[in-house]
């Protein structure tokens, strides 16, 4: 059965990337692609994030679930199939990919207790599906940040345990994002034990914690890492952030032979940070001349 499980995870997946075309076989290939967030750039679950994000000059978006709020699930208009085909449509026009969907409602919510989270969660992975997008970012969220609250951690590993299995027998992974170091979140997921379940790694999270960064990339290590967050706290441009080394960085990533998106969260310089083109143009431009030179 074990057996059978796995395979028809890694047979979903070669679905995804090799059956009908889809979204994401339309921009160029690339080792290294670089996104930005919808939500991020005031456009949440808008058509208007995608011609916006090829002005800032980035190779695809990260679609956001929508709010979540007291509701049973997300306020997720993607459900709808006519709103579903235009957004795909869109993307296709524009040659840009959606590397994932954003569950960021539960970043004020707490996933460890929250009575309907699996449920939340099951939608988000039924929509990759009809979209075939084949990642998920799954925030634990300040109600769920196992320093503060490590009693929530069997709540947490069973529920995700859960998750897994949806994930797997769907064929896609959903990347979740903790206040752990590197090690405990690596625990962490060999506890949950599901090849669907790996890290989004997030680079303000590392920073803001005194942590290194290409020490904690390295002992995740490429097999445990799905996505990147790849920005700091808003104040400077990556380009001018001295707590980043974008070089260093990519160094690493080419030694661990990582592959994938790089998502552009914040980094907003502070002297005007409502200019979302300005910023998240600065700092695309930046991270493309990092990984994506020639």
């Amino acid at each position: 059965m074990k057996y059978r499980l796995i395979s028809g995870f890694w047979i979903g997946l070669m679905m995804c990337a090799f059956g009908a075309p889809s979204v994401a076989q339309t921009a160029s290939k690339q080792r290294y692609k670089v996104a930005v967030v919808d939500l991020m750039i005031l456009k949440r679950q808008k058509l208007g994030a995608f011609q916006l994000a090829k002005d800032i000059g980035a190779d695809g978006v990260e679609v956001d679930m929508g709010g979540l709020g007291d509701r049973e699930t997300f306020d997720n208009q993607l459900a709808n199939d006519s709103i579903r085909n235009v957004f795909l449509n869109k993307a296709k026009e524009l040659n840009l990919e959606i590397p994932s969907m954003g569950m960021t409602g539960f970043f004020a919510q707490s996933f460890a207790e929250r009575p309907t989270a699996v449920k939340a969660v099951t939608d988000c992975i039924n929509t990759m599906k009809q979209m075939r997008v084949k990642v998920g970012f799954l925030p634990m969220g300040v109600k769920g940040d196992l320093v503060k609250f490590p009693e929530l951690r069997p709540a947490i590993v069973s529920r995700l345990k859960e998750v897994g299995k949806i994930a797997e027998k769907a064929g896609v992974v959903i990347g979740i994002e903790t206040a752990l170091d590197a090690k405990g979140e690596l625990q962490l997921l060999k506890d949950i034990g599901s090849p669907a379940i790996k890290s989004y790694f997030n680079f303000e999270n590392v920073i803001r914690n005194g942590r290194d960064l290409d020490s904690e990339l390295q002992i995740l290590g490429k097999n445990y890492i799905v996505q990147i967050h790849c920005t700091n706290d808003d104040g400077v441009w990556l380009q001018n952030d001295p707590k980043i080394n974008m070089k260093q960085v990519k160094a690493t990533l080419d030694k661990m032979g990582w592959t994938g998106w790089l998502v552009i969260e914040r980094s907003r310089d502070a002297k005007d940070p409502r200019n979302v083109k300005w910023n998240f143009s600065a700092n695309t431009t930046y991270v493309k001349s990092i990984f994506q030179a020639k």
